[in-house]
């Protein structure tokens, strides 16, 4: 069983910063990349940053030079670090991971997802 974890959304007002992390746990060997997607309302969900396990990462174009993805392999930890913080970024994000386990070569799996409100 692989569980993520987000942690670190809330209220900010534009111009502000706020650190999301996410934590893998479970019966995981192998965590193969690990991605932030966000979906706004009444949006669909879209990839905002990616992070594989050598460290490539990627970014949508409308969050590039302001949101910063990072990786923590030992805790099997991703964060994403945003700046600039702008309100059309209001939106769930979530969690994602490509994970080898016991019994699944490359799994995709999901997080809750946490609340992010750019607001004055």
């Amino acid at each position: 069983q692989v569980q993520l974890v987000e942690s670190g959304g809330g209220l900010v007002q534009p111009g502000g910063s706020l650190r999301l992390s996410c934590a893998a746990s479970g019966s995981i060997l192998s965590i193969y990349a690990m991605n932030w997607y966000r979906q706004g309302p009444g949006k669909q969900r879209e990839l905002v940053a990616g992070i594989t396990s050598g460290g490539s990462t990627n970014y949508a174009d409308s969050v590039k030079g302001r949101f910063t993805i990072s990786r923590h392999h030992a805790q099997m930890t991703v964060y994403l670090q945003m700046n600039s913080l702008k309100p059309e970024d209001t939106a769930v994000y979530f969690c994602n991971a490509r994970i080898m386990t016991m019994t699944e070569l490359n799994g995709d799996y999901w997080g809750q997802g946490t609340q992010v409100t750019v607001s004055s």
